[in-house]
């Protein structure tokens, strides 16, 4: 089984982390990946940057941009990950657009990822029928989830198709906007939340963009469940330096 489906059966709600990868500092990568673990967080979304992130706000596109800057690449990244399974156990899952695995080779790309203990990928711009029609059997031939998100613009129809070849969770974005932090979530926001819930679909939804602290988490875990902050913890860590995780991720879960 893959690790990300062991960690879905855990009986508890999940805490996962998105940062990019190569940022603040090109060799912060596996340290970051490291302190996570060790504070506590379920599971590590590492994102590989590109020069133009569609869905992504204001805050981890000026991490991408410096990340590139710094000189990651697909290939850094794979070399800073080679030895990772040495020291960390839970989920690691690549965040990344199409292009950069598309100029690697998909299946090379997906090679790799099983060669370092990578779990699944999580491709925004990759279309779910694409995906099932020309790269599902790559994937699936070297163990790897892939992760699709849904929006509140999402139809039923497709949701239960998602569902029907989704074989980990689906990446429920709470709004339609792009990536970052907000204070809250409305009327709207939880109507949506539990109308997913209330299709018992056959994967758990994990809820992303707009959380940012305790309370945001436990708006979003009633209903799904896990969480994944990316903007707030990228903030963190460029105010902050890499040396006060233990502060961030204790103000997320408790």
């Amino acid at each position: 089984m893959n690790r990300i489906q062991t960690k879905l059966q855990e009986n508890k709600k999940l805490l996962s982390i998105y940062f990019t990868a190569g940022y603040p500092n090109l060799d912060d990568t596996a340290p970051i990946i490291q302190d996570l673990e060790k504070n506590g967080v379920d599971m590590i979304e590492i994102g590989l940057p590109f020069s133009d992130p569609l869905a992504d706000g204001p805050t981890i596109q000026a991490s991408s941009t410096q990340a590139l800057k710094n000189g990651m690449t697909t290939k850094v990244l794979f070399e800073q990950l080679k030895d990772i399974r040495k020291t960390v156990n839970i989920p690691l899952i690549i965040m990344g657009y199409f292009n950069p695995i598309f100029q690697y080779g998909v299946e090379a790309f997906c090679e790799k990822c099983k060669e370092i203990g990578i779990d699944g990928l999580i491709i925004p711009d990759l279309p779910v029928d694409v995906y099932h029609e020309k790269y599902q059997a790559i994937f699936e031939k070297y163990g790897l989830i892939n992760v699709f998100l849904i929006t509140p613009q999402t139809s039923e129809e497709r949701i239960k198709y998602i569902d029907s070849i989704s074989n980990g969770f689906i990446y429920m974005v709470s709004s339609a906007s792009t990536t970052g932090a907000q204070s809250g979530f409305g009327n709207v926001q939880t109507q949506y939340f539990k109308r997913i819930a209330d299709m018992r679909l056959k994967n758990p939804q994990i809820i992303g963009f707009g959380i940012s602290n305790n309370d945001t988490f436990t708006q979003a875990t009633q209903y799904a469940k896990g969480a994944i902050i990316g903007s707030a913890f990228v903030k963190h860590v460029t105010h902050e330096g890499i040396k006060t995780i233990n502060k961030f991720v204790n103000s997320i879960l408790n």
